[in-house]
């Protein structure tokens, strides 16, 4: 099996000035060797962090919030997702279009060779 590995435009969301609120490209990561359970998400900038993220939960809060401790997943209106990552320096809180979080989702599962949910 092969790693999948999207880009996708994400808003950061801060209390930077509003000129500073530009999308940026976020790395989507599924590696079925390393852990098929789990995708990755590669913030950029000076904070780089990687996060690991179960697909199920991922997946869940597209449609509903879900998640507890580091990583948190709800959608925001009819076509965007929040995630939200929590560590002890602070939160980082991300805004995906639900279509390329959905998209990504889908790969992952054709790739594992699993139905893909609806």
């Amino acid at each position: 099996m092969s790693v999948i590995e999207q880009y996708a435009r994400a808003h950061v969301i801060s209390d930077a000035p509003p000129e500073d609120d530009r999308p940026v490209r976020v790395v989507l990561r599924y590696d079925p060797e390393r852990d098929p359970r789990c995708v990755r998400v590669g913030l950029p900038g000076a904070g780089a962090r990687e996060w690991t993220v179960d697909r199920e939960l991922l997946e869940r809060g597209l449609t509903a919030p879900a998640g507890s401790g580091e990583v948190r997943v709800w959608p925001c209106g009819r076509v965007q997702a929040v995630l939200e990552f929590h560590t002890a320096q602070g939160v980082s809180v991300v805004q995906f279009e639900t279509k390329a979080l959905t998209r990504f989702l889908r790969r992952t599962y054709v790739a594992a060779a699993e139905p893909v949910p609806h």
